[in-house]
């Protein structure tokens, strides 16, 4: 049944909150902000036609408080919330909350948010829809379980321990060896309990040379399941993805079809419907893809899919929330471009310590095929408290090769960041590195290359040939003419 979306609640802040509100603008759908103490001057805040403030910095006080989200869709006038990502995007309960207060939920069923939460769950639901999945054992309690598992499945080294509720690279260890084995079942178990609350774990088999595909779905409550096609999200630093792009450098054709079609076969069994992500890890030397996790929300990366499909994947997600059929079948999706994403995090990019403090300086870059999706303006603050994403920059061509050249005139001819510290420097060494040209890396790029890579930074800012300057003022005014003049 259709109904109308008359205003949007984004329960979000940053690069997600201003990502969903360029769709409602193009949809004439007015949006609500919610802000916290030290988000007050966001850019999230300036682009909304109403704001909320929702309470102090920490999260679990403002944007991860699920009633004051509520409360603050029922005062604005809001009738729908759209969760964005990150926070309490793939929080059943809120989803739940959202639906019993009579507003509209824009993303799955809370039951297939819950399901598809608990990775052993999951799991098990991908092997009944007939998808590989990484050998491994689930429920966890103690060291002998494990030995006993790898003795009669022929499982060897190395292994990974993961939290059973987590996500985002927490609570997961890789062990190479026997005498590894107690600590980091230690280590994984107290990481679980601290940030999941939960000390479940699962033991998998560690694909060596893995590489990370994932394919994007887009279904609708009339039973329609279609993808968008993959993504290659390989290169990661601490678990955590850096690098994107579409269609992945890594599948021949056969290959996609697959993969594309086991994914879409997974999503129909779940009854899934809205935007999601079918994650996969794929064994390069084995030709093998394993079923990783299912993204019940709208993922960071999406922006490479719609730069080579043409669609908007944000205003799919409100068409389905108002229970619109899907305006297209799986034989219209045909992608003609190749597109790259790079994540632009305030942080150090030889250490990955985070960068707060005031952007004072902000040239963002333009130009044919670049799309940028910020969260910031010249001046606006990076505070302590959330992620340190402030900033997406893609960019597309006609191939793979293309599509790089733009990303590095993005990044090394047209970005200006002063203020704080990004990743930039290590993005356009990643993206210039010989490896990464030719396609070939796995998970561990960065930490196999590190060193390489910090090597190739280009250590000049603007602000060095001020100092230049300035040193030059100051020996002409201490000591007179100079012999260089």
């Amino acid at each position: 049944m259709e109904h109308k979306i008359s205003k949007i609640l984004i329960a979000n802040r940053g690069v997600p909150a201003v990502r969903v509100m360029h769709t409602c603008r193009d949809r004439k759908i007015p949006t609500t902000a919610v802000y916290s103490a030290p988000d007050r001057l966001a850019l999230h805040v300036f682009m909304a036609d109403t704001a909320v403030n929702i309470g102090e910095a920490p999260p679990v006080e403002s944007y991860l408080n699920m009633d004051k989200m509520i409360d603050a869709a029922l005062k604005s006038g809001s009738n729908a919330i759209h969760p964005g990502w990150g926070f309490l995007a793939e929080n059943e309960k809120f989803a739940r909350m959202v639906i019993d207060a009579g507003l509209t939920w824009i993303g799955p069923q809370p039951n297939v948010i819950r399901a598809m939460g608990d990775k052993i769950h999951a799991k098990e639901i991908a092997q009944k829809a007939n998808v590989p999945t990484i050998p491994g054992i689930s429920d966890v309690t103690d060291i002998e379980q494990i030995k006993k598992w790898m003795k009669t499945k022929k499982v060897s080294y190395p292994i990974m321990i993961k939290a059973a509720a987590g996500g985002g690279g927490k609570g997961m260890v890789k062990v190479e060896n026997d005498d590894q084995l107690p600590q980091a079942f230690t280590q994984a178990s107290s990481e679980a309990v601290k940030a999941f609350g939960d000390g479940k774990l699962l033991v998998e088999k560690y694909i060596e040379r893995g590489r990370h595909i994932e394919v994007q779905i887009v279904a609708d409550e009339h039973g329609n399941v279609i993808h968008l096609f993959e993504r290659e999200c390989t290169i990661q630093r601490r678990n955590q993805k850096i690098i994107e792009e579409a269609p992945s450098p890594t599948l021949n054709n056969d290959l996609r079809q697959e993969i594309c079609f086991t994914a879409t076969r997974l999503m129909r069994e779940i009854g899934y419907t809205t935007a999601g992500t079918v994650e996969f890890i794929f064994d390069s030397s084995t030709k093998k893809f394993y079923f990783l996790e299912v993204n019940t929300r709208l993922q960071v990366e999406h922006g490479i899919t719609e730069l080579i499909t043409g669609l908007d994947i944000v205003g799919i997600m409100i068409d389905v929330a108002m229970g619109k059929k899907l305006p297209f079948k799986q034989n219209d999706i045909r992608p003609n471009r190749w597109a790259l994403e790079v994540r632009l995090n305030a942080e150090d990019p030889k250490t990955f310590s985070p960068s707060f403090g005031v952007i004072n300086r902000l040239q963002v870059p333009e130009g044919p095929g670049v799309r940028v999706a910020s969260g910031v303006y010249e001046g606006a603050d990076i505070p302590p408290y959330y992620d340190s994403l402030f900033m997406l920059l893609m960019s597309a061509g006609a191939d793979r090769e293309d599509a790089i050249r733009v990303m590095d005139r993005a990044i090394s001819r047209s970005l200006r960041i002063e203020g704080v510290k990004t990743l930039a420097p290590l993005l356009l060494s990643i993206i210039r590195h010989p490896s990464f040209v030719a396609g070939e890396f796995s998970t561990r790029f960065i930490e196999e290359h590190m060193g390489e890579l910090v090597s190739m930074f280009k250590e000049k800012n603007s602000e060095d040939e001020v100092l230049k300057i300035a040193r030059y003022v100051a020996e002409i005014s201490a000591l007179g003419p100079q012999a260089w003049m």
